[in-house]
Formats: structure tokens, sequence, C-alpha cells
């Protein structure tokens, strides 16, 4: 084997695996653009803030483990450059600035179905409100070691 053969051999192993990489970034291109969500949002629109879940650190006045991921929904008062957007606060959060990037943002979408109406809920000044059963619609008796709890499941 001669010293052409061998530059030859390497050219092609060289041109083959240049071909793979290629391949492969397209592949890495097309899986990282199907990812990206080209998120707009209207002027008026609702939305979830995502808080950061720093440890120890109080963030709009939640702390610990139980902390909620998003908060809200806020209204989008302005669009602010491309990926910007202005939220309208209620007076608790009026000190943290009100300006966000998309992807600190989720549609808020709500079922009007679903919406309870406030005025029907009598609160009182202890802060409880009473239930009313609508239906019984399943009785059972839970066996423990000592005991038996008796479970109903109303509407």
């Amino acid at each position: 084997m001669g010293r052409t053969e061998v530059v030859l051999k390497t050219t092609e192993w060289i041109q083959h695996v240049r071909d793979r990489l290629r391949v492969e970034k397209s592949c890495q291109k097309s899986y990282a653009n199907r990812r990206q969500l080209g998120l707009e949002f209207q002027v008026g629109d609702f939305i979830l803030l995502k808080v950061s879940p720093w440890k120890g650190v109080i963030q709009f006045r939640k702390m610990g483990k139980l902390g909620p991921w998003y908060i809200g929904p806020f209204r989008i008062s302005a669009r602010v450059g491309k990926v910007a957007y202005r939220l309208d606060f209620s007076d608790k959060l009026r000190q943290i600035h009100n300006t966000f990037h998309v992807s600190q943002l989720r549609k808020c979408v709500t079922d009007e179905a679903e919406v309870i109406s406030l005025v029907d809920i009598q609160v009182e000044e202890s802060l409880t409100y009473i239930e009313q059963i609508m239906a019984v619609l399943d009785r059972k008796v839970k066996v423990l070691r000592n005991k038996e709890v008796k479970l109903v499941k109303v509407q």
C-alpha cells in the first residue's frame, strides 16, 4: 500500500465523518426548533407568571416547599419589544418590576363554567363557611386494626 492510497482512505474517512456530523447537527436542530415555542400574547390577555423556586427566599410572599410555580392571573397591559410584556399587578405586588420576558409567562386558560360566584358563598366573621350537601353518593366502612372508619361520599 502506497502513500497515496493511505491519504485517499484518510480523506474519504474525514469526508464520511463530516457527513455524519452534518446529519446529526440537522437532527439536533430539528429537535431544538420543535421545542421552541413562538409565544405571543395580546394586550388584555390573562397570563400566569412563573415564580422562581429559590430556596429560602421569600418570593412573591410565598415560601417553602409547597409554594406555587405560577401565580396570577394577571392582565397584560402593554407589549415591550418583541419578547417582553408589561403586566397589571395588584396593590400588594406594586414593589415588583412589572415587565417580564415571554419565557416567564404562561397563558391562563379558564373554563367559565367552573368559575364559582363569590356572591353565593357566605363567609362569616371567623372566616368559615357552611357547605350544603346535595346528595349522598356512596357509603363505605374501612376496617383498620383496632377500629372501623365510616366514609361517606357526598356531592
